[in-house]
């Protein structure tokens, strides 16, 4: 089945011998004027001089560029992609050209049959960390076993829903036959359904790599036979009814300025009317729905709109049976950005019931 679903992966560059190269020693000035003109600029020695490179890109864009509230930090972000995504890395045989490289087994397992090409230095760094998660795993705290997210599949890096989450099924008293998960990502909210005894979860993600990652990771044990994947919008191809919907949609509506980068965390403007006509369809008479979101938005001023409190107002499909939530941990002392709103954050679990 993994052979027939083709992941999404960086597009590989062909390789130009007429390329600007970049190399300790070399004047930084001119050659972030030249990003700016558009050119391509390839690293050529060592590994580092590439991080040294993006470092003063940064330095270059904060006295150019405010970089305070949650708006300025979307500009900041999107202009450091478009940059550091010129600079560029030699593959040989499946490993960088350049000296003191890290050595990254997705460039083996997502090009086999492609010997010598380009990708920019920021996909490297995503594909060298996505290696390090798959292999190592990441603990998470609502799970016995550590999970080993697939290149380009969404993970929690933070942890209040889940608990939330787990706690809620601790005092689930329906029935446990079935469950349908839309968006399982890396699978961590069915992995808990099914620790909570449910019997069986079919599940749909619009990412051919979540679907891919998952397969591989569950293999022939005893969660392939309770999980049924799909790739698919929404609820993909799953019709039957169901005890128990469950859904982490993205927590922010997106907005005219968005680069490929933030793709999983906004949601456009027929995602939630969708879900719940879908979810209507398929939620028996006495089942729960379930969903996960943020106050994320309404804090940063992003939209005073909160899409749940809307179908509830307006959809005459559900009523809220309780809506439970957590404070959001202050953030990172590691994160250089700004996010003095994490103070004020919260999660929420929200659970819906048939009108």
């Amino acid at each position: 089945m993994i052979t027939d679903i083709e992941v999404n992966k960086p597009e590989p560059i062909a390789f130009d011998k007429k390329l600007k190269s970049f190399t300790h020693g070399t004047e930084v000035r001119p050659i972030i004027e030249a990003l700016k003109k558009g050119e391509s600029i390839l690293i050529k020695d060592f590994y580092n001089d590439g991080l040294s490179l993006l470092e003063d890109l940064h330095k270059y864009l904060k006295l150019k560029l405010p970089n305070k509230s949650f708006q300025e930090q979307q500009k900041y972000r999107s202009e450091y992609y478009k940059l550091s995504n010129l600079v560029l890395l030699e593959i040989v045989d499946h490993k960088l050209c350049t000296k003191k490289s890290p050595s990254i087994g997705w460039l083996e397992k997502l090009y086999p049959e492609n010997k010598h090409f380009l990708l920019t230095f920021p996909q490297i760094q995503g594909l060298n960390s996505a290696w390090q998660w798959y292999q190592n795993g990441i603990s998470i705290p609502v799970l016995r076993n550590k999970i080993h997210p697939y290149y380009g599949t969404y993970f929690p890096t933070r942890f209040e829903h889940l608990v939330l989450f787990d706690n809620w099924l601790k005092h689930y008293k329906g029935l446990k036959k079935t469950a349908i998960e839309i968006g399982i990502g890396c699978g961590v909210l069915s992995f808990q359904m099914i620790q909570h005894n449910f019997q069986k979860v079919y599940a749909t993600d619009i990412n051919p790599n979540a679907i891919v990652g998952l397969i591989e990771f569950m293999g022939t044990t005893k969660l392939a036979r309770k999980i049924e994947l799909n790739l698919g919008h929404l609820f993909g191809k799953w019709e039957m009814q169901t005890e128990l919907i469950v859904f982490n949609p993205p927590w922010l509506p997106e907005t005219h300025n968005l680069s490929s980068i933030d793709d999983a965390i906004y949601y456009n403007k027929t995602l939630f009317p969708d879900f719940f006509a879908e979810a209507k369809k398929r939620l028996l008479p006495e089942g729960k729905l379930v969903l996960i979101f943020s106050n994320l938005a309404q804090i940063t001023n992003v939209t005073p709109e909160h899409p749940i409190e809307k179908e509830l107002a307006e959809g005459n499909r559900f009523q809220l049976e309780r809506c439970f939530k957590k404070s959001v941990k202050a953030a990172s002392s590691k994160t250089k950005r700004d996010q003095h709103w994490r103070s004020s954050e919260e999660v929420e679990l929200w659970v819906l019931t048939n009108i």
